[in-house]
Protein backbone atom coordinates (compact mmCIF):
# COMPACT_ATOMS: atom_id res chain seq x y z
CA UNK A 1 0.00 0.00 0.00
CA UNK A 2 1.87 3.26 -1.43
CA UNK A 3 1.82 6.23 1.24
CA UNK A 4 -0.65 9.19 0.69
CA UNK A 5 1.10 12.45 -0.66
CA UNK A 6 -1.58 14.49 1.43
CA UNK A 7 -2.10 12.79 4.75
CA UNK A 8 -5.67 14.14 6.08
CA UNK A 9 -5.13 15.38 9.50
CA UNK A 10 -7.83 15.71 12.35
CA UNK A 11 -6.97 18.10 15.36
CA UNK A 12 -8.62 17.68 18.96
CA UNK A 13 -7.71 21.19 20.82
CA UNK A 14 -8.09 20.83 25.12
CA UNK A 15 -7.95 23.61 27.36
CA UNK A 16 -8.26 27.70 27.44
CA UNK A 17 -8.44 30.41 24.42
CA UNK A 18 -4.53 30.54 24.74
CA UNK A 19 -4.29 26.99 23.63
CA UNK A 20 -6.69 27.38 20.66
CA UNK A 21 -4.73 29.76 19.27
CA UNK A 22 -1.73 27.68 19.14
CA UNK A 23 -3.58 25.06 17.91
CA UNK A 24 -5.10 27.20 14.78
CA UNK A 25 -1.66 28.60 14.12
CA UNK A 26 -1.03 24.53 13.45
CA UNK A 27 -3.52 24.31 11.42
CA UNK A 28 -2.84 27.38 9.25
CA UNK A 29 0.33 26.47 8.63
CA UNK A 30 -0.12 22.73 7.94
CA UNK A 31 -2.98 24.41 5.27
CA UNK A 32 -0.19 26.60 3.95
CA UNK A 33 1.92 23.78 2.76
CA UNK A 34 -1.44 22.22 1.25
CA UNK A 35 -2.33 19.17 4.21
CA UNK A 36 -6.22 18.40 3.65
CA UNK A 37 -7.70 18.98 7.89
CA UNK A 38 -10.57 17.36 8.85
CA UNK A 39 -13.27 17.95 11.59
CA UNK A 40 -13.87 14.24 11.70
CA UNK A 41 -11.70 12.35 13.47
CA UNK A 42 -13.04 8.70 12.50
CA UNK A 43 -11.50 10.06 8.87
CA UNK A 44 -7.93 10.94 10.24
CA UNK A 45 -5.23 9.51 9.08
CA UNK A 46 -3.26 11.65 11.58
CA UNK A 47 -4.75 13.15 14.49
CA UNK A 48 -3.37 15.53 16.40
CA UNK A 49 -3.97 16.80 20.41
CA UNK A 50 -3.83 19.80 21.68
CA UNK A 51 -2.97 19.21 25.45
CA UNK A 52 -3.93 21.23 28.71
CA UNK A 53 -1.86 20.18 31.91
CA UNK A 54 -3.02 23.58 33.88
CA UNK A 55 -5.04 20.84 36.98
CA UNK A 56 -6.31 17.58 38.17
CA UNK A 57 -9.22 17.92 35.83
CA UNK A 58 -7.24 19.02 32.85
CA UNK A 59 -4.58 17.06 32.60
CA UNK A 60 -7.28 13.66 33.39
CA UNK A 61 -9.26 14.86 30.47
CA UNK A 62 -6.32 15.01 28.10
CA UNK A 63 -4.90 11.57 28.88
CA UNK A 64 -8.44 10.53 28.70
CA UNK A 65 -8.67 12.34 25.07
CA UNK A 66 -5.31 10.73 23.85
CA UNK A 67 -6.45 7.32 24.90
CA UNK A 68 -9.41 7.34 22.81
CA UNK A 69 -7.43 8.80 19.91
CA UNK A 70 -5.06 6.06 20.43
CA UNK A 71 -8.08 3.36 20.07
CA UNK A 72 -8.35 4.77 16.63
CA UNK A 73 -4.97 3.25 15.41
CA UNK A 74 -6.15 -0.14 16.42
CA UNK A 75 -9.43 0.06 15.02
CA UNK A 76 -9.73 2.94 12.56
CA UNK A 77 -8.27 5.07 10.33
CA UNK A 78 -5.30 6.46 12.46
CA UNK A 79 -2.22 5.24 11.51
CA UNK A 80 -0.22 8.38 13.74
CA UNK A 81 -1.10 10.15 17.02
CA UNK A 82 0.91 13.28 17.95
CA UNK A 83 0.78 14.97 21.05
CA UNK A 84 1.28 18.70 21.71
CA UNK A 85 0.78 21.29 24.16
CA UNK A 86 1.74 21.70 27.95
CA UNK A 87 0.50 18.41 28.94
CA UNK A 88 3.37 17.74 26.22
CA UNK A 89 6.05 19.62 27.56
CA UNK A 90 5.08 18.77 31.87
CA UNK A 91 5.12 15.35 31.30
CA UNK A 92 6.94 14.39 27.97
CA UNK A 93 8.72 11.04 29.22
CA UNK A 94 6.10 10.01 31.19
CA UNK A 95 4.01 10.27 28.69
CA UNK A 96 5.89 8.46 26.21
CA UNK A 97 6.35 5.53 28.42
CA UNK A 98 2.47 4.85 29.49
CA UNK A 99 1.10 5.71 25.84
CA UNK A 100 3.51 3.96 23.68
CA UNK A 101 0.95 4.35 20.62
CA UNK A 102 2.14 8.19 20.72
CA UNK A 103 4.25 8.51 17.58
CA UNK A 104 5.47 12.40 17.90
CA UNK A 105 5.20 14.53 20.62
CA UNK A 106 6.27 18.22 21.33
CA UNK A 107 5.60 21.36 23.40
CA UNK A 108 3.60 24.73 23.23
CA UNK A 109 7.46 26.85 22.22
CA UNK A 110 7.81 23.86 19.15
CA UNK A 111 4.73 25.18 16.99
CA UNK A 112 6.50 24.67 13.97
CA UNK A 113 7.32 20.63 14.33
CA UNK A 114 3.69 20.29 13.53
CA UNK A 115 5.09 20.00 9.75
CA UNK A 116 7.59 16.96 10.70
CA UNK A 117 4.87 15.33 13.21
CA UNK A 118 1.83 14.85 10.60
CA UNK A 119 4.29 13.38 7.93
CA UNK A 120 3.58 9.77 7.02
CA UNK A 121 6.51 9.62 4.61
CA UNK A 122 9.41 8.75 5.82
CA UNK A 123 11.21 9.78 2.75
CA UNK A 124 9.86 12.72 2.00
CA UNK A 125 11.58 16.48 2.65
CA UNK A 126 9.88 18.37 5.63
CA UNK A 127 9.60 22.06 4.68
CA UNK A 128 12.00 23.64 8.45
CA UNK A 129 9.63 26.17 9.48
CA UNK A 130 11.08 27.27 12.92
CA UNK A 131 7.65 28.67 15.00
CA UNK A 132 7.51 29.62 18.86
CA UNK A 133 4.96 30.49 21.40
CA UNK A 134 4.93 34.13 20.38
CA UNK A 135 4.38 32.86 16.71
CA UNK A 136 7.34 34.52 15.37
CA UNK A 137 9.05 32.70 12.06
CA UNK A 138 12.03 34.33 10.03
CA UNK A 139 10.03 31.17 7.24
CA UNK A 140 6.61 32.27 7.30
CA UNK A 141 6.57 36.42 7.99
CA UNK A 142 2.90 35.98 8.35
CA UNK A 143 1.64 33.21 10.77
CA UNK A 144 -1.69 31.87 8.96
CA UNK A 145 -4.87 30.79 11.13
CA UNK A 146 -7.50 28.81 11.06
CA UNK A 147 -9.98 29.79 13.02
CA UNK A 148 -12.15 27.65 15.00
CA UNK A 149 -14.35 30.28 16.11
CA UNK A 150 -17.37 31.17 15.37
CA UNK A 151 -16.26 33.42 11.88
CA UNK A 152 -17.18 37.02 13.92
CA UNK A 153 -15.34 36.07 16.94
CA UNK A 154 -11.59 35.63 17.36
CA UNK A 155 -9.03 35.36 20.52
CA UNK A 156 -5.41 37.16 20.26
CA UNK A 157 -3.17 36.15 22.13
CA UNK A 158 -0.99 38.68 23.14
CA UNK A 159 2.25 37.22 24.95
CA UNK A 160 3.49 33.57 26.51
CA UNK A 161 4.51 32.58 29.85
CA UNK A 162 4.43 34.07 32.97
CA UNK A 163 6.32 35.18 35.96
CA UNK A 164 3.60 35.34 38.94
CA UNK A 165 4.91 33.27 41.67
CA UNK A 166 1.52 32.19 42.60
CA UNK A 167 2.07 28.79 44.81
CA UNK A 168 -0.95 26.90 43.32
CA UNK A 169 0.29 27.27 39.54
CA UNK A 170 2.45 25.17 37.63
CA UNK A 171 2.17 27.72 34.46
CA UNK A 172 5.90 28.86 34.81
CA UNK A 173 7.52 25.43 35.14
CA UNK A 174 5.98 24.24 31.31
CA UNK A 175 4.91 27.82 29.74
CA UNK A 176 8.27 29.59 30.61
CA UNK A 177 9.29 33.16 31.56
CA UNK A 178 6.62 36.17 30.40
CA UNK A 179 7.41 37.28 26.71
CA UNK A 180 5.38 40.02 24.87
CA UNK A 181 3.88 39.54 21.18
CA UNK A 182 5.12 43.08 19.64
CA UNK A 183 2.78 46.07 19.27
CA UNK A 184 3.10 45.87 14.84
CA UNK A 185 2.96 42.13 14.85
CA UNK A 186 -0.54 42.38 17.23
CA UNK A 187 -2.46 45.00 15.06
CA UNK A 188 -1.46 43.19 11.70
CA UNK A 189 -3.20 40.18 12.64
CA UNK A 190 -5.50 41.96 14.26
CA UNK A 191 -6.25 43.62 10.60
CA UNK A 192 -6.40 40.54 9.12
CA UNK A 193 -9.04 39.12 11.24
CA UNK A 194 -11.20 42.27 10.84
CA UNK A 195 -10.80 41.58 7.39
CA UNK A 196 -11.88 38.07 7.72
CA UNK A 197 -15.01 38.90 9.22
CA UNK A 198 -14.20 38.97 12.90
CA UNK A 199 -16.47 41.51 15.00
CA UNK A 200 -15.55 40.70 18.53
CA UNK A 201 -11.52 40.41 19.36
CA UNK A 202 -10.76 38.83 22.61
CA UNK A 203 -7.09 39.29 24.21
CA UNK A 204 -5.88 36.30 26.06
CA UNK A 205 -2.75 35.89 27.79
CA UNK A 206 -1.41 34.28 31.47
CA UNK A 207 -0.73 37.47 32.68
CA UNK A 208 -2.21 40.42 30.37
CA UNK A 209 -1.94 43.51 32.78
CA UNK A 210 1.91 42.84 32.30
CA UNK A 211 2.13 42.76 28.42
CA UNK A 212 5.38 45.04 27.13
CA UNK A 213 6.50 45.17 30.64
CA UNK A 214 9.50 42.71 29.77
CA UNK A 215 10.07 44.86 26.60
CA UNK A 216 10.37 48.14 28.84
CA UNK A 217 6.97 49.66 27.56
CA UNK A 218 5.12 51.55 30.22
CA UNK A 219 1.69 50.66 30.08
CA UNK A 220 1.58 48.28 27.41
CA UNK A 221 -1.86 47.13 27.83
CA UNK A 222 -2.93 50.57 27.58
CA UNK A 223 -0.78 50.93 24.61
CA UNK A 224 -1.57 48.05 22.85
CA UNK A 225 -5.45 48.83 23.42
CA UNK A 226 -5.48 52.35 22.22
CA UNK A 227 -3.99 50.70 18.57
CA UNK A 228 -6.11 47.84 18.37
CA UNK A 229 -9.76 49.83 19.03
CA UNK A 230 -8.11 51.99 15.51
CA UNK A 231 -8.85 48.80 13.57
CA UNK A 232 -11.94 49.08 10.61
CA UNK A 233 -14.52 46.25 11.47
CA UNK A 234 -13.81 45.76 14.96
CA UNK A 235 -16.82 46.27 17.17
CA UNK A 236 -15.78 44.81 20.11
CA UNK A 237 -12.35 44.74 22.31
CA UNK A 238 -12.32 42.61 25.55
CA UNK A 239 -9.36 41.52 27.71
CA UNK A 240 -9.86 38.49 30.03
CA UNK A 241 -6.98 37.38 32.89
CA UNK A 242 -6.67 40.57 34.48
CA UNK A 243 -3.89 40.17 37.58
CA UNK A 244 -5.42 42.22 40.34
CA UNK A 245 -2.67 44.79 41.54
CA UNK A 246 -1.52 45.64 38.23
CA UNK A 247 -5.16 46.63 37.22
CA UNK A 248 -4.29 50.79 36.54
CA UNK A 249 -6.51 53.68 36.49
CA UNK A 250 -5.18 54.79 33.31
CA UNK A 251 -6.83 51.46 31.97
CA UNK A 252 -9.50 52.07 34.34
CA UNK A 253 -10.16 55.31 32.34
CA UNK A 254 -9.40 54.31 28.99
CA UNK A 255 -12.13 51.45 28.89
CA UNK A 256 -14.62 53.84 30.27
CA UNK A 257 -13.93 56.42 27.48
CA UNK A 258 -13.66 54.00 24.34
CA UNK A 259 -16.68 52.95 23.02
CA UNK A 260 -14.81 49.57 21.19
CA UNK A 261 -13.94 48.29 24.70
CA UNK A 262 -16.41 46.37 26.34
CA UNK A 263 -16.97 47.72 30.31
CA UNK A 264 -15.77 44.17 31.44
CA UNK A 265 -13.12 43.26 33.86
CA UNK A 266 -12.16 40.01 34.39
CA UNK A 267 -10.12 40.22 37.51
CA UNK A 268 -9.65 36.69 39.04
CA UNK A 269 -9.36 37.38 43.06
CA UNK A 270 -8.49 34.10 43.69
CA UNK A 271 -9.29 34.66 47.45
CA UNK A 272 -9.78 37.65 49.82
CA UNK A 273 -8.54 36.63 53.03
CA UNK A 274 -5.23 38.29 53.34
CA UNK A 275 -3.63 34.99 55.46
CA UNK A 276 -4.64 32.54 52.73
CA UNK A 277 -3.42 35.49 49.89
CA UNK A 278 -0.11 35.49 51.73
CA UNK A 279 0.04 31.85 51.56
CA UNK A 280 -0.71 32.05 47.67
CA UNK A 281 1.83 35.06 46.91
CA UNK A 282 -0.63 37.03 45.59
CA UNK A 283 -0.46 39.81 47.83
CA UNK A 284 -3.65 41.85 48.55
CA UNK A 285 -6.58 41.81 50.56
CA UNK A 286 -10.10 42.23 50.85
CA UNK A 287 -10.59 45.94 51.69
CA UNK A 288 -7.92 46.62 49.13
CA UNK A 289 -10.28 44.78 46.55
CA UNK A 290 -13.38 46.49 47.55
CA UNK A 291 -11.97 50.01 46.98
CA UNK A 292 -10.91 48.51 43.42
CA UNK A 293 -14.35 47.54 42.51
CA UNK A 294 -15.75 50.77 43.85
CA UNK A 295 -13.57 53.17 41.65
CA UNK A 296 -14.20 51.06 38.23
CA UNK A 297 -18.25 51.06 39.24
CA UNK A 298 -17.59 54.81 39.49
CA UNK A 299 -16.59 55.16 36.19
CA UNK A 300 -18.78 52.68 34.82
CA UNK A 301 -21.96 51.92 36.77
CA UNK A 302 -23.16 48.86 34.51
CA UNK A 303 -19.40 47.66 34.27
CA UNK A 304 -19.48 43.17 33.73
CA UNK A 305 -17.45 41.70 36.81
CA UNK A 306 -15.93 38.81 36.59
CA UNK A 307 -13.39 36.88 39.37
CA UNK A 308 -12.67 33.44 40.29
CA UNK A 309 -11.90 31.84 43.45
CA UNK A 310 -10.11 28.88 45.04
CA UNK A 311 -11.82 26.68 47.30
CA UNK A 312 -9.82 24.67 50.00
CA UNK A 313 -6.45 25.87 49.62
CA UNK A 314 -4.41 24.44 52.22
CA UNK A 315 -4.72 26.18 55.19
CA UNK A 316 -7.91 27.92 54.67
CA UNK A 317 -10.13 28.00 57.75
CA UNK A 318 -13.74 28.12 57.63
CA UNK A 319 -12.93 32.12 58.86
CA UNK A 320 -11.26 32.36 55.91
CA UNK A 321 -13.96 30.87 53.51
CA UNK A 322 -16.33 33.08 55.40
CA UNK A 323 -14.32 35.95 54.48
CA UNK A 324 -14.63 34.81 50.31
CA UNK A 325 -18.00 34.69 51.18
CA UNK A 326 -18.73 38.29 52.28
CA UNK A 327 -16.60 39.77 49.88
CA UNK A 328 -18.68 37.96 47.15
CA UNK A 329 -22.24 39.18 48.66
CA UNK A 330 -20.48 42.57 49.12
CA UNK A 331 -19.51 43.80 46.01
CA UNK A 332 -21.94 41.37 44.15
CA UNK A 333 -20.21 40.51 41.32
CA UNK A 334 -22.28 39.53 38.06
CA UNK A 335 -19.94 36.17 37.36
CA UNK A 336 -17.91 33.93 39.19
CA UNK A 337 -16.02 30.56 38.88
CA UNK A 338 -15.37 28.33 41.76
CA UNK A 339 -12.28 25.84 41.02
CA UNK A 340 -11.49 23.36 44.22
CA UNK A 341 -7.82 23.66 44.44
CA UNK A 342 -5.38 21.17 42.69
CA UNK A 343 -2.16 19.56 44.30
CA UNK A 344 0.25 20.09 41.71
CA UNK A 345 3.62 18.88 42.44
CA UNK A 346 6.26 21.41 41.36
CA UNK A 347 4.36 24.08 42.87
CA UNK A 348 4.97 25.62 45.84
CA UNK A 349 1.34 24.92 47.54
CA UNK A 350 2.30 21.26 46.92
CA UNK A 351 4.56 21.66 50.04
CA UNK A 352 2.14 23.37 52.29
CA UNK A 353 1.02 21.71 55.44
CA UNK A 354 -2.80 21.78 56.52
CA UNK A 355 -4.36 20.60 53.42
CA UNK A 356 -8.09 20.83 53.06
CA UNK A 357 -10.18 17.78 52.73
CA UNK A 358 -11.57 17.27 49.17
CA UNK A 359 -15.20 17.40 50.60
CA UNK A 360 -14.83 20.30 52.51
CA UNK A 361 -13.20 22.38 49.65
CA UNK A 362 -15.74 20.92 47.88
CA UNK A 363 -18.99 22.15 50.66
CA UNK A 364 -17.38 25.38 50.32
CA UNK A 365 -17.23 26.13 46.32
CA UNK A 366 -21.05 24.36 46.37
CA UNK A 367 -22.18 27.35 48.97
CA UNK A 368 -20.11 29.69 47.60
CA UNK A 369 -22.25 29.20 43.89
CA UNK A 370 -25.45 28.82 45.76
CA UNK A 371 -24.95 32.63 46.71
CA UNK A 372 -23.97 33.88 43.79
CA UNK A 373 -26.90 32.23 41.73
CA UNK A 374 -28.77 34.44 44.22
CA UNK A 375 -26.98 37.53 43.41
CA UNK A 376 -26.62 36.65 39.62
CA UNK A 377 -30.69 36.25 39.35
CA UNK A 378 -31.43 39.79 41.26
CA UNK A 379 -28.89 41.48 38.85
CA UNK A 380 -30.01 40.32 36.43
CA UNK A 381 -33.78 41.17 37.00
CA UNK A 382 -32.82 44.64 37.81
CA UNK A 383 -32.11 44.38 33.29
CA UNK A 384 -36.26 43.97 32.63
CA UNK A 385 -37.54 46.44 30.42
CA UNK A 386 -34.47 47.89 29.84
CA UNK A 387 -32.78 47.62 25.76
CA UNK A 388 -29.12 46.12 25.29
CA UNK A 389 -27.25 45.87 22.06
CA UNK A 390 -26.42 41.90 21.86
CA UNK A 391 -24.10 39.78 19.43
CA UNK A 392 -26.51 37.14 17.92
CA UNK A 393 -24.30 33.81 17.89
CA UNK A 394 -27.25 32.24 16.20
CA UNK A 395 -29.32 29.13 17.75
CA UNK A 396 -29.27 28.63 21.57
CA UNK A 397 -27.61 25.59 22.49
CA UNK A 398 -30.69 24.42 24.72
CA UNK A 399 -33.34 24.91 22.08
CA UNK A 400 -33.75 25.10 18.47
CA UNK A 401 -36.32 27.36 19.81
CA UNK A 402 -35.23 30.41 20.68
CA UNK A 403 -31.80 32.30 19.46
CA UNK A 404 -28.79 33.55 21.73
CA UNK A 405 -26.56 36.28 22.04
CA UNK A 406 -24.51 38.17 24.43
CA UNK A 407 -24.20 41.61 25.70
CA UNK A 408 -20.70 43.21 26.09
CA UNK A 409 -20.61 42.58 29.70
CA UNK A 410 -21.10 38.53 28.84
CA UNK A 411 -17.70 37.26 27.67
CA UNK A 412 -17.90 34.27 25.45
CA UNK A 413 -17.85 30.76 26.85
CA UNK A 414 -17.59 31.20 30.42
CA UNK A 415 -20.56 34.13 30.98
CA UNK A 416 -24.09 33.71 30.40
CA UNK A 417 -26.44 34.67 27.49
CA UNK A 418 -29.46 36.68 26.14
CA UNK A 419 -32.09 34.33 25.08
CA UNK A 420 -34.26 35.22 22.26
CA UNK A 421 -37.45 34.36 22.03
CA UNK A 422 -38.71 36.82 19.52
CA UNK A 423 -36.79 38.22 16.79
CA UNK A 424 -40.03 39.77 14.87
CA UNK A 425 -40.62 39.47 11.23
CA UNK A 426 -37.32 39.62 9.82
CA UNK A 427 -34.99 37.09 9.92
CA UNK A 428 -31.35 38.24 12.16
CA UNK A 429 -28.09 37.28 10.56
CA UNK A 430 -26.00 35.69 12.81
CA UNK A 431 -22.66 38.03 13.42
CA UNK A 432 -24.31 40.94 13.91
CA UNK A 433 -25.44 43.24 16.47
CA UNK A 434 -28.89 43.71 17.37
CA UNK A 435 -30.98 46.24 19.99
CA UNK A 436 -32.87 43.61 22.51
CA UNK A 437 -35.66 44.51 24.95
CA UNK A 438 -35.23 42.56 28.20
CA UNK A 439 -38.62 41.19 28.83
CA UNK A 440 -37.44 38.32 31.61
CA UNK A 441 -34.57 37.13 33.23
CA UNK A 442 -33.43 33.38 34.98
CA UNK A 443 -30.71 32.61 37.60
CA UNK A 444 -27.67 33.58 35.00
CA UNK A 445 -29.07 34.63 31.35
CA UNK A 446 -31.78 36.95 30.47
CA UNK A 447 -34.71 36.66 27.73
CA UNK A 448 -36.17 38.93 25.03
CA UNK A 449 -37.26 40.32 21.75
CA UNK A 450 -35.13 42.10 19.08
CA UNK A 451 -36.01 45.98 18.70
CA UNK A 452 -35.97 46.27 14.82
CA UNK A 453 -35.53 49.95 13.72
CA UNK A 454 -34.71 51.34 17.20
Amino acid sequence: MSEPRVPKVGFVSLGCPKNLVDSEVMLGTLARQGYSITAQKEDADVIVVNTCGFIDTAKRESIDTILEMAALKTDGKCRKLVVAGCLAERYRSEILKEIPEIDFIFGPDELGKILEAVQLDSSAVVPVVSIDALYTSKEVPTIPRILTTPSYMAYLKISEGCDHVCTFCAIPSFRGRFRSRTIPDLVAESRRLAGQGVRELVIVSQDTMAYGKDVGLPNGITALLRELVKIDGLKWVRFLYCYPNMVSDELVRLVSEEERLCKYFDIPYQHASRGVLDRMKRGGHREVYERQIEGIRRLMPDVGLRTSFIAGFPGESESDFNEVLAFTKNVQFDNVGVFLYSDEEGTGAFDLDAKVTRATATRRRNRLMKEQAKISAARLLRMIGRTVEVLLEGTSGETDLLLQGRMETQAPDIDGHVLINDAGEKQPATGEFYNVEITESLEYDLIGRIRWGS
